[in-house]
């Protein structure tokens, strides 16, 4: 195995990497002793490291792991895998773990809260009191979630939890998934189906060729009037450029987006209007969700080092 030298020239501890910023604190009790963590690696750390703790913002490409050549796990903070060459970590032997659940409960809380503000009209409330227009307050729509139809498109983890949530506030909730089973009262055969029906959407499916601008114009068109679109998915889900001509029309009666095509995103002038609701894809990072996202990416580190099998892999190796 390859391990770190101490001074003296003998082994000492393995390498594992952190490729963007970790909680130290939380990462190195659950490695252990055996292992070294390692933050703001050089190029000599990479050649020597045995793991790898990847932030989801780090892009880990061919090129990346061939600057770690005795690499034998990698762990990715979330489910998403678009940045990391599962290709090249398959290739290598290499599992790419990941931590389903750990941030289901805030995307959850996120997404319902981007629904509230832009049901409430949050934001125009808030304008109307500072800048003294007390007599507009009843210009300003307030809606409700009570009542309304709610379309969860996507019901995994997350889906299923907002599910609840939107029940305990009085919304019909509505479903679509292609793999995921939908109870029979909620669940909508096809996805024009739930556009169609629902006052509300929310998204929470992964970025596939099948799925990449799922939202478009012709599926913006066939939601109801007024309608709210809610996106903690993955930006790509979402066609910006027909989303702002729906807003301008009044198709489209709010749009919240926590992800983006690139992220950063590159400035759209969809940002600029009164009905946005923009947050920088932080819904699945409340303090307890974070905390829970690294003790779960390092857990599935040490039981691959310790010879055992993650509990969640994005490739099969």
């Amino acid at each position: 195995m390859t391990a770190a030298r101490d001074s003296n020239g003998g082994q000492s501890k393995q390498v594992v990497v952190a490729l963007g910023s970790v909680d130290e604190e939380l990462v190195r009790p659950i490695l252990g002793d055996g292992y070294e963590l390692v933050t703001n690696p050089t190029d000599a750390d990479l050649s020597i490291a045995v793991g790898a703790l990847v932030r989801g913002n780090v892009t880990v490409s061919r090129a990346t792991f061939d600057t770690m050549p005795n690499l034998r796990v990698l762990a990715r903070t979330g489910v998403g895998t678009e940045r990391v060459d599962l290709a090249a970590a398959t290739e290598r032997g290499i599992p790419v773990v990941i931590t389903p659940g750990s941030n289901t409960r805030a995307v959850a809380e996120g997404a319902l809260a981007m629904m509230l503000a832009l049901t409430k009209s949050l934001a125009e409330l808030d304008a109307v009191v500072r800048e003294g227009r007390w007599s507009d307050r009843e210009s300003v729509p307030v809606g409700d979630v009570d009542g309304s139809t709610v379309g969860i498109v996507g019901y995994g983890r997350i889906g299923q939890r907002l599910s609840e949530l939107l029940v305990t506030l009085g919304a019909e909730v509505i479903a679509f998934d292609p793999v995921a089973v939908v109870p029979d009262s909620m669940r909508c055969a096809t996805l024009a189906d739930l556009l169609g029906r629902s006052n509300i959407v929310s998204l929470h499916v992964p970025l596939l060729e099948s799925t990449r601008h799922m939202i478009n114009a012709a599926a913006l068109n066939s939601m109801p009037i007024g309608a709210i679109l809610v996106n903690c998915g993955r930006g790509p889900l979402v066609d910006l450029d027909a989303a702002l001509v729906a807003l301008e029309s009044g198709q489209l009666g709010g749009i919240a987006l926590d992800v983006f095509d690139d992220e950063p995103p590159t400035p759209h002038a969809l940002f600029q209007h009164p009905r946005t609701l923009l947050t920088p894809h932080v819904m699945g990072l409340s303090r307890k969700s974070a905390a829970q996202t690294y003790i779960d990416a390092a857990r599935g580190i040490r039981l691959v080092l310790d010879g055992g099998t993650a509990h969640a892999t994005a490739n099969d190796v």
